[in-house]
Protein backbone atom coordinates (compact mmCIF):
# COMPACT_ATOMS: atom_id res chain seq x y z
CA UNK A 1 0.00 0.00 0.00
CA UNK A 2 1.37 3.45 -0.95
CA UNK A 3 1.91 5.81 2.03
CA UNK A 4 3.62 8.66 0.17
CA UNK A 5 1.13 11.57 -0.15
CA UNK A 6 2.86 12.75 -3.35
CA UNK A 7 2.47 9.35 -5.01
CA UNK A 8 -1.16 9.15 -3.83
CA UNK A 9 -1.75 12.59 -5.37
CA UNK A 10 -0.25 11.44 -8.69
CA UNK A 11 -2.55 8.41 -8.74
CA UNK A 12 -5.54 10.58 -7.89
CA UNK A 13 -4.61 12.95 -10.75
CA UNK A 14 -4.54 10.04 -13.18
CA UNK A 15 -8.06 9.05 -11.99
CA UNK A 16 -9.34 12.60 -12.39
CA UNK A 17 -9.94 13.24 -8.65
CA UNK A 18 -8.68 16.83 -8.76
CA UNK A 19 -10.24 17.87 -5.42
CA UNK A 20 -8.42 15.10 -3.59
CA UNK A 21 -5.16 16.18 -5.26
CA UNK A 22 -5.55 19.70 -3.85
CA UNK A 23 -6.30 18.39 -0.34
CA UNK A 24 -3.18 16.20 -0.38
CA UNK A 25 -0.76 18.71 -1.89
CA UNK A 26 -1.68 21.94 -0.05
CA UNK A 27 -0.01 20.81 3.26
CA UNK A 28 3.06 19.66 1.31
CA UNK A 29 3.26 22.98 -0.57
CA UNK A 30 3.24 24.82 2.75
CA UNK A 31 6.22 22.74 3.96
CA UNK A 32 8.34 22.99 0.80
CA UNK A 33 8.99 26.45 -0.77
CA UNK A 34 8.59 27.02 -4.49
CA UNK A 35 12.32 27.69 -4.93
CA UNK A 36 13.21 24.03 -4.28
CA UNK A 37 12.87 21.28 -6.88
CA UNK A 38 10.58 19.21 -4.63
CA UNK A 39 8.32 22.19 -3.93
CA UNK A 40 8.19 23.07 -7.64
CA UNK A 41 7.13 19.53 -8.54
CA UNK A 42 4.34 19.68 -5.94
CA UNK A 43 3.07 22.99 -7.33
CA UNK A 44 3.12 21.69 -10.91
CA UNK A 45 0.80 18.87 -9.86
CA UNK A 46 -1.40 21.40 -8.03
CA UNK A 47 -1.59 23.61 -11.13
CA UNK A 48 -2.63 20.59 -13.22
CA UNK A 49 -5.37 19.70 -10.71
CA UNK A 50 -6.60 23.32 -10.57
CA UNK A 51 -6.70 23.38 -14.36
CA UNK A 52 -8.90 20.25 -14.28
CA UNK A 53 -11.22 21.98 -11.77
CA UNK A 54 -11.48 25.06 -14.00
CA UNK A 55 -9.75 27.38 -11.48
CA UNK A 56 -7.38 29.03 -13.96
CA UNK A 57 -6.60 31.99 -11.68
CA UNK A 58 -5.11 29.87 -8.90
CA UNK A 59 -3.36 27.66 -11.47
CA UNK A 60 -1.80 30.78 -13.04
CA UNK A 61 -0.66 32.08 -9.64
CA UNK A 62 0.82 28.67 -8.81
CA UNK A 63 2.81 28.63 -12.07
CA UNK A 64 4.06 32.20 -11.56
CA UNK A 65 5.43 31.28 -8.14
CA UNK A 66 7.69 28.67 -9.78
CA UNK A 67 9.78 31.28 -11.61
CA UNK A 68 12.01 31.36 -8.49
CA UNK A 69 12.77 27.64 -8.68
CA UNK A 70 16.44 26.67 -8.85
CA UNK A 71 15.75 23.82 -11.32
CA UNK A 72 15.79 25.22 -14.90
CA UNK A 73 13.77 22.29 -16.29
CA UNK A 74 10.94 22.82 -13.79
CA UNK A 75 10.99 26.56 -14.49
CA UNK A 76 10.66 25.83 -18.22
CA UNK A 77 7.70 23.48 -17.59
CA UNK A 78 5.97 26.12 -15.44
CA UNK A 79 6.61 28.80 -18.05
CA UNK A 80 5.17 26.66 -20.86
CA UNK A 81 2.08 25.79 -18.78
CA UNK A 82 1.67 29.48 -17.93
CA UNK A 83 1.66 30.31 -21.64
CA UNK A 84 -1.19 27.83 -22.11
CA UNK A 85 -3.15 29.33 -19.20
CA UNK A 86 -2.67 32.92 -20.33
CA UNK A 87 -3.45 32.25 -23.99
CA UNK A 88 -6.27 34.55 -25.25
CA UNK A 89 -9.69 32.98 -25.85
CA UNK A 90 -10.59 32.68 -29.53
CA UNK A 91 -13.81 34.26 -30.72
CA UNK A 92 -16.41 31.91 -32.18
CA UNK A 93 -17.32 32.58 -35.86
CA UNK A 94 -20.87 33.80 -36.40
CA UNK A 95 -21.58 30.97 -38.79
CA UNK A 96 -21.12 28.39 -36.02
CA UNK A 97 -24.21 29.57 -34.03
CA UNK A 98 -27.94 29.66 -34.77
CA UNK A 99 -29.73 32.94 -33.85
CA UNK A 100 -33.40 32.57 -32.87
CA UNK A 101 -35.81 35.38 -33.86
CA UNK A 102 -37.25 37.72 -31.20
CA UNK A 103 -40.77 36.48 -30.32
CA UNK A 104 -41.62 39.25 -27.85
CA UNK A 105 -43.45 41.36 -30.46
CA UNK A 106 -45.68 38.53 -31.76
CA UNK A 107 -49.26 37.89 -30.64
CA UNK A 108 -49.43 35.34 -27.81
CA UNK A 109 -51.39 32.19 -28.50
CA UNK A 110 -52.91 32.14 -25.04
CA UNK A 111 -56.70 32.33 -25.21
CA UNK A 112 -56.90 31.56 -28.92
CA UNK A 113 -59.56 28.96 -29.60
CA UNK A 114 -60.85 28.82 -26.03
CA UNK A 115 -64.41 29.17 -27.26
CA UNK A 116 -64.02 26.45 -29.86
CA UNK A 117 -63.03 23.60 -27.65
CA UNK A 118 -62.47 22.93 -24.01
CA UNK A 119 -58.90 21.99 -23.24
CA UNK A 120 -58.54 18.58 -21.70
CA UNK A 121 -56.72 18.34 -18.41
CA UNK A 122 -53.13 17.20 -18.74
CA UNK A 123 -52.12 13.92 -17.13
CA UNK A 124 -49.98 14.25 -14.02
CA UNK A 125 -46.26 14.40 -14.69
CA UNK A 126 -44.31 11.25 -13.83
CA UNK A 127 -42.16 11.32 -10.72
CA UNK A 128 -38.52 12.26 -11.29
CA UNK A 129 -36.13 9.33 -11.68
CA UNK A 130 -34.06 8.41 -8.64
CA UNK A 131 -30.55 9.84 -8.75
CA UNK A 132 -27.50 8.89 -6.80
CA UNK A 133 -24.31 10.65 -5.93
CA UNK A 134 -23.04 12.93 -8.70
CA UNK A 135 -19.80 11.65 -10.20
CA UNK A 136 -17.25 13.38 -12.38
CA UNK A 137 -17.41 12.43 -16.09
CA UNK A 138 -14.68 9.83 -16.52
CA UNK A 139 -14.40 10.33 -20.28
CA UNK A 140 -13.50 14.00 -19.89
CA UNK A 141 -11.10 13.20 -17.06
CA UNK A 142 -9.30 10.59 -19.16
CA UNK A 143 -8.98 13.00 -22.09
CA UNK A 144 -7.61 15.77 -19.85
CA UNK A 145 -5.19 13.36 -18.15
CA UNK A 146 -3.94 12.04 -21.51
CA UNK A 147 -3.39 15.54 -22.88
CA UNK A 148 -1.56 16.62 -19.72
CA UNK A 149 0.67 13.53 -19.82
CA UNK A 150 1.58 14.27 -23.44
CA UNK A 151 2.33 17.88 -22.56
CA UNK A 152 4.46 16.73 -19.61
CA UNK A 153 6.36 14.36 -21.92
CA UNK A 154 7.04 17.14 -24.41
CA UNK A 155 7.99 19.68 -21.75
CA UNK A 156 9.99 17.22 -19.65
CA UNK A 157 12.99 17.23 -22.00
CA UNK A 158 14.69 14.46 -23.91
CA UNK A 159 13.74 10.86 -23.19
CA UNK A 160 16.41 8.33 -24.20
CA UNK A 161 15.79 4.60 -24.51
CA UNK A 162 19.01 2.69 -25.26
CA UNK A 163 19.30 -1.06 -25.78
CA UNK A 164 22.70 -2.73 -25.27
CA UNK A 165 23.71 -6.05 -26.81
CA UNK A 166 26.76 -7.31 -24.92
CA UNK A 167 28.78 -10.15 -26.49
CA UNK A 168 30.00 -12.11 -23.46
CA UNK A 169 31.55 -14.94 -25.50
CA UNK A 170 30.84 -17.33 -28.35
CA UNK A 171 27.11 -18.02 -28.35
CA UNK A 172 26.50 -15.90 -25.23
CA UNK A 173 24.66 -12.52 -25.11
CA UNK A 174 23.29 -10.09 -22.52
CA UNK A 175 20.45 -7.61 -23.20
CA UNK A 176 20.35 -4.31 -21.27
CA UNK A 177 17.69 -1.57 -21.55
CA UNK A 178 18.64 1.89 -20.22
CA UNK A 179 15.92 4.55 -19.79
CA UNK A 180 16.98 8.15 -19.11
CA UNK A 181 14.77 11.25 -18.86
CA UNK A 182 15.37 14.75 -17.53
CA UNK A 183 12.10 15.07 -15.63
CA UNK A 184 13.54 13.25 -12.61
CA UNK A 185 10.57 10.88 -12.18
CA UNK A 186 9.58 7.92 -14.41
CA UNK A 187 6.72 8.41 -16.83
CA UNK A 188 3.55 6.25 -16.60
CA UNK A 189 4.36 4.16 -19.70
CA UNK A 190 7.91 3.72 -18.39
CA UNK A 191 6.65 2.37 -15.05
CA UNK A 192 4.28 -0.05 -16.80
CA UNK A 193 7.04 -1.28 -19.13
CA UNK A 194 9.48 -1.78 -16.26
CA UNK A 195 6.89 -3.73 -14.25
CA UNK A 196 6.08 -5.94 -17.24
CA UNK A 197 9.76 -6.67 -18.00
CA UNK A 198 10.60 -7.43 -14.37
CA UNK A 199 7.99 -10.20 -14.55
CA UNK A 200 10.06 -11.87 -17.33
CA UNK A 201 13.81 -12.47 -17.65
CA UNK A 202 14.82 -8.85 -16.87
CA UNK A 203 16.02 -7.54 -13.52
CA UNK A 204 15.54 -3.82 -12.80
CA UNK A 205 17.67 -1.39 -10.85
CA UNK A 206 18.20 2.40 -10.64
CA UNK A 207 21.70 3.69 -11.47
CA UNK A 208 22.31 7.44 -10.97
CA UNK A 209 18.64 8.23 -11.55
CA UNK A 210 18.37 6.11 -14.72
CA UNK A 211 16.28 2.95 -14.94
CA UNK A 212 18.37 -0.11 -15.96
CA UNK A 213 16.84 -3.43 -16.98
CA UNK A 214 19.17 -6.32 -17.81
CA UNK A 215 19.08 -10.05 -18.37
CA UNK A 216 21.70 -12.51 -17.23
CA UNK A 217 24.28 -13.77 -19.73
CA UNK A 218 22.14 -16.16 -21.80
CA UNK A 219 22.55 -18.33 -24.87
CA UNK A 220 22.21 -16.24 -28.02
CA UNK A 221 18.80 -17.61 -29.05
CA UNK A 222 17.25 -17.00 -25.60
CA UNK A 223 18.73 -13.50 -25.34
CA UNK A 224 17.46 -12.49 -28.80
CA UNK A 225 14.01 -13.92 -27.98
CA UNK A 226 13.90 -11.85 -24.77
CA UNK A 227 14.87 -8.73 -26.74
CA UNK A 228 12.12 -9.35 -29.31
CA UNK A 229 9.49 -9.84 -26.57
CA UNK A 230 10.52 -6.60 -24.84
CA UNK A 231 10.24 -4.62 -28.10
CA UNK A 232 6.77 -6.02 -28.86
CA UNK A 233 5.67 -5.29 -25.30
CA UNK A 234 6.83 -1.67 -25.62
CA UNK A 235 4.85 -1.25 -28.85
CA UNK A 236 1.70 -2.67 -27.20
CA UNK A 237 1.99 -0.23 -24.28
CA UNK A 238 2.49 2.65 -26.73
CA UNK A 239 -0.69 1.65 -28.60
CA UNK A 240 1.07 1.01 -31.93
CA UNK A 241 1.30 -2.08 -34.13
CA UNK A 242 4.92 -3.20 -34.51
CA UNK A 243 5.86 -6.10 -36.84
CA UNK A 244 7.95 -8.81 -35.17
CA UNK A 245 11.62 -7.77 -35.32
CA UNK A 246 14.07 -9.98 -37.19
CA UNK A 247 17.02 -10.98 -35.00
CA UNK A 248 19.41 -13.57 -36.41
CA UNK A 249 22.89 -14.54 -35.16
CA UNK A 250 25.03 -17.13 -36.97
CA UNK A 251 28.39 -18.41 -35.70
CA UNK A 252 31.10 -20.71 -37.15
CA UNK A 253 33.87 -22.01 -34.90
CA UNK A 254 37.31 -22.13 -36.57
CA UNK A 255 39.24 -23.25 -33.46
CA UNK A 256 41.22 -19.99 -33.27
CA UNK A 257 38.01 -17.96 -33.08
CA UNK A 258 34.33 -17.69 -33.94
CA UNK A 259 33.08 -15.89 -37.05
CA UNK A 260 29.79 -14.13 -36.22
CA UNK A 261 27.10 -12.74 -38.53
CA UNK A 262 24.33 -10.63 -36.94
CA UNK A 263 21.19 -9.44 -38.74
CA UNK A 264 18.83 -6.99 -36.98
CA UNK A 265 15.74 -5.65 -38.82
CA UNK A 266 13.21 -3.44 -36.99
CA UNK A 267 10.31 -1.85 -38.90
CA UNK A 268 9.18 1.38 -37.19
CA UNK A 269 7.15 2.70 -40.13
CA UNK A 270 3.87 2.70 -38.16
CA UNK A 271 5.37 4.49 -35.13
CA UNK A 272 4.68 8.24 -35.19
CA UNK A 273 7.84 10.32 -34.52
CA UNK A 274 7.64 12.10 -31.15
CA UNK A 275 9.73 15.16 -30.32
CA UNK A 276 12.25 14.53 -27.57
CA UNK A 277 12.25 10.70 -27.90
CA UNK A 278 15.65 9.15 -28.74
CA UNK A 279 16.03 5.41 -29.47
CA UNK A 280 19.35 3.67 -30.08
CA UNK A 281 21.03 0.25 -30.00
CA UNK A 282 24.59 -0.23 -28.67
CA UNK A 283 26.72 -3.31 -29.41
CA UNK A 284 29.58 -4.05 -26.99
CA UNK A 285 32.38 -4.82 -27.74
CA UNK A 286 32.50 -4.11 -31.48
CA UNK A 287 34.44 -2.06 -34.03
CA UNK A 288 32.82 0.10 -36.69
CA UNK A 289 34.62 -1.72 -39.52
CA UNK A 290 32.62 -4.87 -38.69
CA UNK A 291 29.33 -3.18 -39.71
CA UNK A 292 28.38 -4.08 -43.29
CA UNK A 293 25.02 -2.25 -43.47
CA UNK A 294 23.27 0.28 -41.22
CA UNK A 295 20.03 1.91 -42.42
CA UNK A 296 18.68 4.57 -42.39
CA UNK A 297 21.25 6.19 -40.07
CA UNK A 298 24.96 5.29 -39.89
CA UNK A 299 26.59 3.84 -36.79
CA UNK A 300 28.97 5.72 -34.49
CA UNK A 301 32.06 4.44 -32.70
CA UNK A 302 32.09 5.30 -28.98
CA UNK A 303 34.96 3.67 -27.14
CA UNK A 304 34.80 -0.10 -27.55
CA UNK A 305 31.12 0.03 -28.58
CA UNK A 306 29.16 0.84 -31.74
CA UNK A 307 25.99 2.95 -31.34
CA UNK A 308 23.23 2.59 -33.95
CA UNK A 309 20.54 5.34 -33.77
CA UNK A 310 17.00 4.29 -34.69
CA UNK A 311 14.64 6.47 -36.71
CA UNK A 312 10.90 6.46 -36.02
CA UNK A 313 8.57 6.31 -39.01
CA UNK A 314 10.89 4.23 -41.23
CA UNK A 315 12.36 0.69 -41.38
CA UNK A 316 15.73 0.16 -39.68
CA UNK A 317 18.28 -2.51 -40.59
CA UNK A 318 21.74 -3.54 -39.35
CA UNK A 319 24.13 -6.27 -40.54
CA UNK A 320 27.63 -7.01 -39.25
CA UNK A 321 30.38 -9.61 -39.65
CA UNK A 322 33.18 -9.98 -37.10
CA UNK A 323 35.69 -12.41 -35.54
CA UNK A 324 35.63 -13.32 -31.85
CA UNK A 325 39.13 -14.70 -31.21
CA UNK A 326 39.61 -17.55 -28.73
CA UNK A 327 42.61 -17.14 -26.37
CA UNK A 328 42.81 -20.91 -25.96
CA UNK A 329 42.78 -21.52 -29.70
CA UNK A 330 45.38 -18.82 -30.39
CA UNK A 331 47.58 -20.24 -27.60
CA UNK A 332 47.37 -23.71 -29.15
CA UNK A 333 48.43 -22.33 -32.55
CA UNK A 334 51.41 -20.51 -31.00
CA UNK A 335 52.49 -23.69 -29.17
CA UNK A 336 52.22 -25.70 -32.39
CA UNK A 337 54.33 -23.19 -34.32
CA UNK A 338 56.92 -23.30 -31.53
CA UNK A 339 57.16 -27.12 -31.76
CA UNK A 340 57.59 -26.94 -35.55
CA UNK A 341 60.43 -24.42 -35.12
CA UNK A 342 62.19 -26.70 -32.58
CA UNK A 343 61.92 -29.69 -34.94
CA UNK A 344 63.29 -27.65 -37.84
CA UNK A 345 66.29 -26.50 -35.78
CA UNK A 346 66.95 -30.11 -34.64
CA UNK A 347 66.91 -31.35 -38.24
CA UNK A 348 69.34 -28.59 -39.28
CA UNK A 349 71.70 -29.62 -36.43
CA UNK A 350 71.73 -33.22 -37.62
CA UNK A 351 72.49 -32.20 -41.21
CA UNK A 352 75.43 -30.14 -40.01
CA UNK A 353 76.90 -33.24 -38.30
CA UNK A 354 76.63 -32.25 -34.70
CA UNK A 355 74.53 -35.25 -33.83
CA UNK A 356 71.91 -35.48 -31.21
CA UNK A 357 72.37 -33.51 -28.01
CA UNK A 358 73.80 -35.63 -25.15
CA UNK A 359 73.98 -35.26 -21.46
CA UNK A 360 77.42 -34.31 -20.08
CA UNK A 361 79.60 -37.23 -18.83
Amino acid sequence: MVDDPLEIARQALERGEYGLVGQLLEPLAAQHPASTAHGAGIRLLMATALLGLGDTERATACCRSLQRCVDPDLRAQARDLLMVLEAPALSRPRGWSITLPDLSSTTPLEGVGQGLSRRRPLPPSPPPPPVGRTRAPMGFALVVTTVLLLVALLLGGCVEVRTDLRFAGPGRLQVVHLLHNRSGSPLPWQRRWVQALEATAFAGMVVEGDQRLSTAVLPADRALAALARSLLLASDLAGSSLPPPRLELKERNWLVGVYQTLRFDLDLSDVTPLAGLDLSVRLVPLRQRAVVKALPQPVQQRGDAVVWPLRLGSPNGLELHCWRWSPLGLGGVVIGLGLLMVLALQAMRLRLGFGLPQLPA
